[in-house]
């Protein structure tokens, strides 16, 4: 589903050149859960943001679905730290306005305004807003606001998801809970997943593979398969053989911050 080879990106800057990115290499199945961890500045959005096409590389080649990414990918979603929901509009417009303004949607939206419509609701079922379409986003919790930020996410049905630290301004309570409705939500809807996010317990919950970036310039120096049953439970987060995972991420990420 998705491809990096040896890709490098440089940005410039007000003196010389940064190089975020160098010689980085990634592969993600249709289908697969991925997530991406690694120390602060390592490169981790710079590749969300080559993989949607939002950027270009300085060298090397990014392909998604078998097609060489030239310019913004439209089969994917995106979800960020802040929900960004618009005060003025309702919540269930909100999580419409993907269909407003991207083609081929926009297009359509008159003709098929009562599907989208429908599919809205289908949505806040699934991650349990029924009954807040109409409510504001200044109404809701922080937890409820990131719910309805996934829903936009997924409102044009993408075949691929990707998550910049969606939870991490959230407390723990509402985190591990929006981690079993990510769960669930990836599981029915079967998209391709990339998470980037510091949380070492999040990557290794959700993912069937973590992979961890050096130090900058950013690039893959380790790939760890999870391999849990699923679906799983957050108890699953307590047992020894999940800890014994998470501590070996966190002494390869401690290893490349020294470097």
């Amino acid at each position: 589903m998705i491809e990096l080879r040896d890709v490098s990106l440089a940005y410039a800057g007000r003196m010389d050149k940064v190089l975020a990115l160098e010689g980085a290499s990634l592969h993600v199945k249709k289908g697969e859960f991925a997530a991406v961890v690694g120390p602060s500045g390592c490169g981790k959005s710079t590749l969300m943001k080559l993989v949607t096409g939002l950027i270009k590389p300085t060298l090397g080649s990014v392909h998604v679905a078998g097609e060489e990414v030239r310019g913004p990918v439209k089969m994917a979603g995106m979800a960020f730290q802040n929900a960004n929901l618009l005060p003025w509009r309702t919540v269930h417009d909100n999580i419409l306005l993907p269909l407003e303004i991207v083609e081929p949607y926009r297009s359509q939206f008159r003709s098929r305004k009562s599907e989208y419509h429908d599919r809205v609701e289908n949505l806040l079922s699934l991650v349990g807003l029924s009954g807040f379409g109409n409510r504001f986003p200044w109404e809701l919790s922080g937890g409820m606001q990131q719910r309805a930020s996934l829903c936009r996410s997924l409102v044009h049905e993408p075949s691929l998801l990707m998550l910049d630290e969606p939870f991490a301004a959230l407390d723990a309570f509402t985190r591990e809970e929006l981690w079993c409705v990510l769960r669930d939500v990836w599981q029915r809807l079967n998209f391709t997943v990339i998470l980037v996010t510091h949380d070492l317990r999040e990557a290794v919950f959700l993912a069937d593979t973590v992979h961890v970036m050096s130090a900058r310039p950013g690039r893959i120096i380790n790939t760890r398969q999870v391999t849990f049953p699923r679906p799983r439970s957050l108890d699953l987060c307590y047992e020894k053989e999940f800890t014994d995972i998470v501590q070996d991420l966190r002494h390869k990420i401690a290893e490349v911050r020294k470097s």
